[in-house]
């Protein structure tokens, strides 16, 4: 049995902005999310008492805001186990907006991507903040699909040498256990109400219909994430569409437009820091 198969069954058939090459490991670790927090599909988050203290850290008059590892709809101000929630990302970033010593907000991106569900919301709160500071994703490593979603909502965007941006594209997984059950003499009924009810579930095989109908989910997904980043990075949405779900290392993110620069995070944060106090170009 795979390591997909044995903890993943939640995020199975759930539309994922994940790049391919982390989407096993990623589903597994949304998975175990989905499966042991607490009310993290319903309800209001639990946000720690932080009193006087800022939800982000606060250097040389940036706030940093982390965007790392799977990223998912709703996980509070916690960022341990591989998990960032949406929810935490926007508190601080809403909190630094209001904050008189952080002249400048940095996006710290480090993720595959992860969940659909919020990334879009998130990403035109901080698109429609541009104006009020300076704003900027600075990449440690990698910015691929949904945190990609999240970076190009910045003011700017930069990347290491090997670092990585693109996988603008939605996956999902159908898990399908027919055979196995069959070969261990298990049988299962599903007793519905509704036609379409049992879509999607992994003791039977996908209907054509059926998958007629989560490939326009996806599709459409897709073309929304296609046009938010083609407009928010200046870009035909033919261009990003023809990327197909590309990754692009470093420089070559530059060339297709998806990053503005390549710089490592140290060199980016006084880029910018030099911007905003010292007034001089950002590509010096």
């Amino acid at each position: 049995m795979t390591l997909f198969a044995t903890l993943a069954p939640n995020a199975a058939n759930r539309p994922l902005a994940l790049a391919a090459h982390a989407a096993v490991a990623g589903a597994a670790v949304l998975s175990q999310h989905l499966a042991l927090v607490p009310g993290v599909t319903a309800g209001p988050p639990s946000w720690p008492e932080r009193s006087a203290r800022r939800p982000y850290e606060l250097i040389g008059g940036l706030a940093i805001i982390p965007v790392r590892g799977v990223l998912v709809q709703r996980a509070g101000l916690d960022t341990d186990d591989g998990i960032t929630g949406y929810d935490g990302i926007r508190l601080r970033f809403l909190a630094a907006l209001q904050d008189d010593a952080a002249a400048g907000i940095v996006l710290d991106v480090d993720s595959p991507g992860g969940e659909v569900s919020g990334v879009a919301d998130l990403a035109e709160t901080i698109f429609r903040a541009r104006g009020v500071k300076p704003i900027w994703a600075i990449l440690n490593e990698k910015g691929f699909s949904a945190a990609y979603f999240i970076a190009s909502a910045a003011d700017r965007v930069t990347v290491p040498r090997t670092g990585g941006t693109g996988s603008i594209g939605v996956i999902a997984i159908h898990m399908e256990e027919s055979r196995k059950n069959a070969r261990e003499g298990i049988r299962v009924n599903l007793l519905t109400h509704g036609a379409r009810k049992g879509d999607g579930n992994p003791w039977q095989r996908l209907p054509s219909a059926a998958r007629r109908r989560f490939q326009a989910d996806i599709d459409q997904l897709g073309d929304m994430f296609v046009q938010t980043v083609a407009r928010n990075r200046g870009l035909a949405p033919r261009a990003v569409s023809a990327m197909e779900a590309g990754c692009y290392l470093g420089a070559d993110g530059v060339s297709a437009g998806l990053a503005d620069q390549v710089a490592a995070p140290d060199r980016a944060f006084s880029l910018l820091r030099r911007r905003i106090f010292r007034k001089a170009p950002a590509t010096r």
